[in-house]
């Protein structure tokens, strides 16, 4: 018998033979495209594209701790529209290295100080990032999102606008500005006939109008300076850590695109102003007028030297810079207003709220700061003096350690990237250190949960450098970390010696909502009036 006979008939053998020979992929794929209805066929990919995302979600997941399952493609993204600081925090304390995915993003969130600090100074392997629709509403081509040795040359650039002598020169922009808004939070509280009414809202417009102009000064009208801070909120919302991935009609990113357009085309004609104005021999006033005078006075010394003239080391700019578009020093004084506003406005609300409940270090904040002045409460302080303050110092120091306005920072594995031993983070996922475990741990702080500004004095806080994230730390560091303590300490220096203030105590004034940053869930409750003299 023939090796390939069966053992049934003739005729059955040759309908074998016959659809051996027939047979092919191309038909197997037609026979059951042929069987399978529409909806079947949805059906059928929609099942196996939710496996695939289970399958990939539990791979990268690995050993750290998260969720076994996520809801089929989108994750916790219905959670997230309303975040909850008590979510957060208990995925910190779940465990140091944790995990979620959202839509196409794998996240890894980091909470301990150690593991914060890995991903701060692994420049090899990560790099900042911000949600997807930053990249739209900050452009692509922004100097933040510039990686290596590109990023460190820009960045060598801007040194220059942050140094000691240049913060000084912003003091009296900083003094002028928190004399007007002094005077309109009196006036709201008068309006309101001495009601406690949210505060929250107006420390934003504050911070966004001091930061405008401190950023670029006068070229920028008062009338812009009210559309960017009514405006601004929307910004923020759109870059929210958890959002719809692509820019839709009337979404929160749409409206959030077409106001940071707005934002780069009003600094963009800044910038043409300050070019024309400086070239005529104008003096440097805010931030914008420093970084031109900086670019003019590289272009002459290249003239210079490229005359042929030996021009002596004296004569040579501390840092030489190129020529920037008018574009691209928008684009940078964005990213300015970025890291500011809405951080800045966090610490501004708590340390307001925090100031009115414990008089006791308000009035030791007053006593200083009149007796820096000589009794003078509008003399001018410079910031050598103002940083003599210790209980100024304290209190904002404690209050950045106490409500952080920067609770996760995140950034993007640029290839895999071992953070233990143990556990691997995928190229591509987003890797979050959280900064709030490392300035909230018991080991570095005593009662970390109190507010204790004694520690800044009496105490040992300033030796937990390794804990103080406050401003992250590695080659990404907060450029204007200086300039915004310095800020801050203006600022509740010169309230407390022009105001008095009262805040209204509910059960959500403790509560932290999270909104880019963190605020008192109920937005902090002040009525204003002047101080006696």
């Amino acid at each position: 018998m023939a090796i390939n006979a069966s053992f049934v008939s003739p005729t059955a053998d040759a309908k074998v033979a016959h659809m051996a020979a027939s047979f092919d992929a191309n038909g197997l794929v037609s026979m059951l495209m042929n069987n399978l209805s529409g909806w079947r066929l949805v059906l059928t990919i929609l099942v196996l594209a939710i496996a695939y995302d289970q399958f990939k979600y539990v791979w990268n997941k690995g050993s750290i701790v998260g969720p076994m399952w996520k809801a089929p493609f989108i994750g916790p993204f219905l959670e997230s529209v309303n975040p909850d600081f008590n979510a957060y925090h208990a995925k910190w304390e779940s465990g140091p290295l944790s995990c979620v995915s959202v839509f196409h993003k794998f996240v890894v969130i980091a909470s301990t100080r150690d593991m914060a600090r890995k991903i701060f100074n692994s420049p090899t392997f990560v790099k900042p990032c911000v949600v997807d629709a930053a990249y739209k509403l900050l452009r692509p081509q922004n100097w933040v999102f510039l990686d290596g040795k590109a990023h460190v040359d820009y960045r060598k650039g801007l040194n220059g606008l942050f140094t000691r002598h240049a913060l000084e020169q912003y003091l009296p922009i900083q003094e002028q500005i928190y004399n007007e808004y002094f005077k309109k939070f009196v006036q709201i509280s008068k309006d309101n006939n001495g009601k406690h009414v949210p505060f929250m809202g107006e420390f934003r417009e504050l911070q966004c109008a001091l930061s405008c102009r401190t950023f670029v000064g006068q070229y920028i009208t008062e009338e812009a300076i009210k559309k960017i801070a009514d405006d601004y909120y929307l910004i923020t919302a759109a870059l929210e850590l958890v959002n719809f991935p692509i820019i839709l009609p009337f979404t929160k990113s749409w409206y959030g695109k077409k106001s940071a357009d707005m934002v780069l085309e009003e600094f963009s004609r800044c910038a043409a102003k300050a070019k024309v104005r400086l070239a005529a021999g104008g003096d440097n006033k805010c931030i914008l007028d420093f970084w031109v005078s900086a670019m003019i006075e590289s272009e002459k010394y290249r003239q210079r030297i490229a005359a042929g003239e030996k021009v002596p080391d004296t004569e040579k700019p501390s840092m030489l810079i190129r020529e920037f578009t008018d574009f691209e020093i928008s684009m940078t004084l964005f990213t300015f207003l970025f890291a500011s506003q809405d951080a800045t406005s966090s610490a501004n609300t708590w340390l307001f709220q925090i100031m009115a409940d414990r008089p006791e270090f308000l009035e030791k904040v007053r006593e200083e700061n009149i007796a820096a002045r000589n009794g003078d409460i509008h003399a001018p302080i410079s910031l050598d003096n103002l940083e003599k303050l210790p209980w100024t110092r304290a209190v904002v120091k404690e209050t950045l350690r106490y409500r952080p306005p920067v609770i996760m920072v995140p950034y993007v594995a640029k290839k895999d990237f071992p953070i233990t031993p143990e556990y691997t983070a995928p190229k591509g996922s987003m890797v979050i250190p959280t900064t709030y475990m490392a300035l909230h741990d018991p080991e570095a702080y005593q009662d970390p949960e109190s507010f204790i500004p004694e520690r800044w004095i009496s105490g040992d806080a300033d030796k937990q450098v390794k804990n103080w994230l406050v401003f992250g730390t590695g080659p990404h560091y907060c450029l204007g970390q200086v300039y915004a303590q310095a800020n801050l300490m203006l600022m509740i220096g010169k309230a407390s010696m022009m105001l008095d203030w009262n805040h209204q105590v509910t059960d959500k004034s403790e509560e932290i909502k999270v909104f880019a940053t963190i605020f008192p869930m109920d937005d902090c409750l002040l009525t204003f009036k002047e101080r006696d003299a």
